[in-house]
Parts: structure tokens; sequence; C-alpha cells
């Protein structure tokens, strides 16, 4: 009996597929009884749900390699980015570190007319590196608003909290 009612509703589900489909449907078919139907229906649908969770469960793991695969490339980057941070700072340390030796060497009048000519913040960072008593003869061969522009500056970096 079960395997005529699986017969019968195969049939079933064959005739709705051809009449959709514009061919002619079997009069065997067209006389199965709805309740054949839902058993049909009812047998296939365990498999059908577990077909759907499988294909879902692969299409997480693709998705899921996919996002190992990205994640991998931007640690990659993300490396490649720090060390050539580190190589820039490196190089930006050193290269600091001979500016302010080249400033230690040179008169206090050179350094001060040279100092003038640059950037405010960067002549101050360069007076702050060097020696104290070396800083003040520069500042005191410099013009008076100049030093005190740069003294300003040297002051606000020093402290440390902002005073707005």
């Amino acid at each position: 009996m079960r395997l005529r009612a699986k017969h019968a509703g195969l049939a079933l589900a064959t005739a709705i597929c051809l009449t959709n489909t514009g061919m002619p449907a079997s009069p065997e078919a067209i006389s199965a009884k709805p309740d054949e139907i839902e058993r049909f229906c009812s047998n296939i649908a365990d498999s059908a749900r577990d077909r759907r969770y499988v294909m879902q469960a692969e299409e997480l793991k693709t998705l899921q390699q996919d996002i190992d695969r990205r994640m991998a490339l931007l640690e990659e980057k993300r490396a490649e980015y720090e060390s050539w941070m580190n190589r820039r700072e490196k190089f930006i340390q050193q290269a600091t570190e001979n500016v302010v030796k080249i400033y230690a060497g040179m008169k206090p009048d050179a350094a001060a007319e040279r100092l003038a000519q640059l950037d405010a913040g960067l002549a101050a960072a360069i007076l702050l590196k060097l020696e104290p008593r070396k800083s003040g003869v520069i500042l005191n061969e410099m013009n008076s608003k100049a030093a005190a522009t740069l003294t300003s500056i040297m002051v606000h970096a020093a402290r440390r909290s902002d005073p707005t």
C-alpha cells in the first residue's frame, strides 16, 4: 500500500510538473487524492530540509574560507605597513639626531639665522633637543620676536596637559 501511494504521489508531482510545462498530464496523475499529495510532500520534506541545510552549511564554509583568506591578506598588509612605519620612524629619528648635531656644531649666530628661516615648530623642536646652554645662546642671537615665538612653542610643547 505504501509503495502504491508513493508511486501515486510521484505520478502526481510529475503531472503537476508536466502541466506547468505545457505537456499533457496523464489521467492517472490527475486522479490522485489530496491526502496522497500531502503524504508525498511530508515524505520528502525532511530530505529537502536536510539538503537545504547541507547547501547552507557548504555556503557558510565557503564564506568562512573567503573571510579567513581576506583576514590573512589584511594581516600581511598590516605587518608590511608596520615594518614600513618602523623603518620610517628609525630614519626620522636618525635624521633628527643628525640635524641636531649639525646645529649643535654651528656658531650661535649662524644657527640663529638658519633657525629663523625654518618653520617655527621645527625650529623649536631642534632647540629643545639641543643642550639648554647652546639653545640659550642661539635664542640670544635671534631677534626678540622670533625668540619669543620659539620660546612660547617650546613652553607649550613641554606642558603635559592641554592649556585650553
